[in-house]
């Protein structure tokens, strides 16, 4: 993937899920700030009421004149914070009731409970069914010593009808709050956007150093196998180029073609083991060298396995002199037994053994070579391959014809840059 496509789908992803946190984040900060603004009235109304309640001293329902204290201060509270005030005595008789005009009408739609026993203040915030928002609360008395550990002396109970200012101040300020949670996490999208897409940039600057270290040193290894097997290293170039068009025509990508690329230009690279007196006799190998010869494979594995990222060409490595008949080496194996990168790579590799020019033979013709392959497919080749070849066959004739080592270079350096995304 390109840098540019990566910035679209960051951007995409990143954008997505701000909206996703925006669309979160606003609601839970419009539910918080509710709440914690309920939190606030009802902290002021506890505050106020406790106050009026000890002024008149009714908070011990007690004593001979606990019944005149309560009314006077529930008539206090009600009109000022509450709509409705009642005062319970300690077994949660009530004393007094002072209710206003729009507390009588809200007071039957009030859920009804019965005796008051709690020992913790609390409250209710109540949606009525004539949509009025209602604010209940519950507040138990303690004589003089307000101290929770105190005893419970009697019990309070204040109902306030949210008016229509309270609201909108309330609704407003949650607005306010949510409509800040949701930019915020819009901002954060924005401003996480350029960090991910800079160090994308560090990454791919950093894995592409990495690529050309590697196809460096695969470079240097096809040279090295090149000059000890007395070849210019075109060859290599060369098998590696057709290799990765014969995929392309099959339909390799990614790992798979960047692995029938590697192997391909790999594929003698266990010639660096076998003796000089063996590799580079003029004549005909006899038996015993023939099989010294055929031990580069082996040696060829082992080099590429000791290689964490060139793990991928061990297939062409290991069977590239393996035949479609079985009666290949080294382990014999037959058509789909086969690793279709070796397959295809031994297409490749006798097509152009026999299209170029070597120190001790001239290149056949084109339609000799095509015969040749025509004739061995199902016994050397697999046919479906050579099926394949034949179609792009005289685009890489009039590619290769008369390539130097520089130009067989260039071909497969426009495979390696479009294969490995470089």
């Amino acid at each position: 993937m390109s840098l540019n496509q990566f910035n679209k789908r960051a951007a995409l992803r990143i954008a997505a899920v701000s909206v996703v946190l925006a669309g979160i984040s606003a609601p839970i900060a419009w539910f918080m700030a509710t709440e914690s603004a309920e939190d606030e009235v009802v902290a002021l109304a506890m505050e106020e009421s406790n106050r009026f309640l000890r002024h008149f001293d009714a908070v011990d329902m007690n004593g001979p004149a606990a019944a005149e204290h309560a009314r006077e201060a529930a008539e206090t509270i009600a009109g000022g914070i509450f709509d409705i005030a009642e005062i319970y005595d300690q077994a949660g008789r009530k004393m007094a009731e002072a209710v206003t005009e729009a507390g009588e009408q809200v007071e039957s739609q009030l859920p009804k409970h019965g005796r008051p026993s709690y020992t913790k203040a609390s409250y209710e915030s109540l949606q009525l069914p004539d949509q009025r928002w209602v604010l209940r609360v519950f507040i138990p008395l303690r004589g003089h010593d307000a101290r929770e550990i105190a005893p419970v002396t009697g019990y309070f109970e204040g109902v306030r009808i949210v008016p229509a200012w309270q609201q909108q101040a309330i609704q407003s300020a949650a607005f306010n709050v949510a409509l800040m949670a949701c930019l915020a996490a819009l901002l954060c999208g924005a401003t996480i956007y350029p960090i991910v897409v800079r160090l994308s940039a560090d990454n791919e600057r950093k894995a592409r150093e990495v690529l050309d270290s590697h196809i460096s040193m695969m470079e240097a290894l096809g040279r090295a196998i090149a000059k000890r097997d007395s070849d210019t290293g075109a060859h290599n170039y060369r098998v590696a180029w057709i290799a990765a068009r014969i995929g392309e025509e099959v339909g390799l990508s990614g790992s798979t073609m960047q692995a029938l690329i590697a192997g391909s230009f790999l594929h003698d690279v266990g010639k660096i083991g076998i003796p000089d007196a063996i590799l580079l006799k003029p004549g005909r190998l006899d038996e015993a060298e023939m099989e010294t010869m055929r031990t580069h494979v082996a040696l060829g594995e082992e080099i590429v396995r000791g290689i964490g990222w060139l793990d991928g060409a061990h297939e062409v490595v290991a069977a590239h002199h393996e035949k479609w008949a079985g009666n290949g080496y080294p382990r014999q194996l037959a058509r789909e037994a086969i690793p279709l990168s070796a397959r295809i790579f031994a297409v490749a590799d006798v097509f152009d053994a026999l299209s170029s020019k070597r120190p001790y033979k001239e290149p056949m013709p084109f339609e000799q070579v095509m015969a040749i392959l025509g004739k061995d497919a199902g016994t050397h080749f697999d046919p479906g391959i050579i099926k394949v070849f034949e179609k792009i066959a005289n685009e890489i004739r009039e590619q290769l014809q008369d390539s130097t080592e520089a130009t067989a270079r260039t071909l497969l350096e426009a495979r390696i840059r479009l294969h490995f995304e470089m």
